[in-house]
């Protein structure tokens, strides 16, 4: 079979080829009526716009690429995010590509790559840091792009985030409410913004709640789960060890429940947690588990739509967006 093409649509609609093309790229001069004529019958057909054509005709790719950290911090959190973006990005005409990056890799690598290249119309990357080098350099190509997080610079640009802060807040103040003396936060690595904000918002409430927190230096959010499992255990036979944990994601918890489990501790008796999680799949394999959510689907959503107004021009500071924590029922 031959692919179809504007003139497979003009020939199926009486159409000249120029009124499909200004149709199908949305031309407000030609009736609406037309417009979803074309629609209808290129949807029909199975029409797909030459993009090689169409980026030396607009100067765009229709790509947009997500630069994606595969880590373990949240469970199904780049399934989730991909779920969101494809639907933010459904009927945009725009094609959602991912690039990996690894721990220990160049940040700004793959992002110069993609810009000098023009392999894409917009750049989507999280895990950001304060004087983030991904975004200066952005910035200064005057490069469309949305985080997931954010940064400490002074000049606005789009972003998604959590509100960490009062995730950390809520869940010191739960584990005081259960009778939690000794509490320890898991934190993600110091160079990320969010760690920052989780640090802030989990010591500011202790001190004002005049309870015990500590922060763990051989352990991240980035540790394997066996590092978090036998760093938990080492802390369970202390004569004064943790009676409550902050988990900002289900893998660390997971790796210290089966730690305490493993030396005779029970959740909900001998300790107790609240987990930032991201699915309910937690819910699951422990029901007794306090859990705070964060909506990872609508954050790709949401990162999707910011994406496309960037694109189209729109002013950088009214596309940013924090999400409020949502306590479990």
């Amino acid at each position: 079979m031959t692919r179809p093409t504007l003139k497979t649509i003009a020939e199926q609609t009486g159409l000249a080829v120029t009124t499909i093309s200004r149709a199908l790229a949305d031309d407000p001069k030609i009736a609406q009526k037309t417009r979803s004529k074309v629609a209808l019958a290129a949807k029909a057909i199975g029409y797909v716009p030459d993009r090689a054509a169409q980026h030396l005709r607009t100067g765009k790719t229709k790509v947009i690429s997500l630069i994606l950290d595969p880590h373990q911090e949240m469970l199904n959190f780049g399934n989730s995010l991909i779920i969101g973006l494809t639907q933010g990005f459904k009927e945009s005409g725009y094609h959602l590509n991912i690039t990996p990056h690894f721990a220990g890799g160049d940040l700004n690598s793959p992002v110069e790559h993609i810009v000098r290249n023009k392999l894409a119309d917009g750049i989507l990357f999280s895990r950001t840091e304060p004087f983030d080098e991904r975004v200066r350099f952005l910035q200064e190509q005057n490069f469309p792009f949305v985080t997931h997080g954010q940064t400490e610079f002074s000049q606005a640009h789009a972003f998604v985030d959590y509100d960490n802060q009062s995730f950390a807040a809520q869940a010191t103040q739960t584990l005081h409410r259960l009778g939690a003396k000794n509490i320890t936060l898991i934190l993600p690595p110091k160079n990320f913004t969010f760690y920052q904000h989780l640090r802030y918002g989990a010591i500011k409430t202790a001190r004002e709640l005049g309870i015990e927190l500590s922060i763990p230096d051989q352990i991240s959010l980035d540790s394997n789960r066996e590092e978090i499992k036998n760093w938990a255990i080492q802390q369970a036979q202390k004569e004064h060890r943790p009676d409550g944990f902050i988990c900002p994601g289900e893998a660390s918890y997971l790796a210290i429940m089966d730690a305490y489990r493993s030396m005779g501790f029970t959740h909900g008796k001998d300790y107790h947690a609240v987990v930032k999680a991201s699915s309910d799949l937690l819910e699951q394999i422990d029901p007794s588990v306090e859990l705070i959510h964060e909506d990872i689907i609508l954050t790709g959503e949401k990162m999707a739509q910011f994406l496309l107004a960037a694109i189209e021009g729109n002013a950088v500071d009214s596309l940013q967006w924090l999400q409020r924590i949502k306590l479990s029922d």
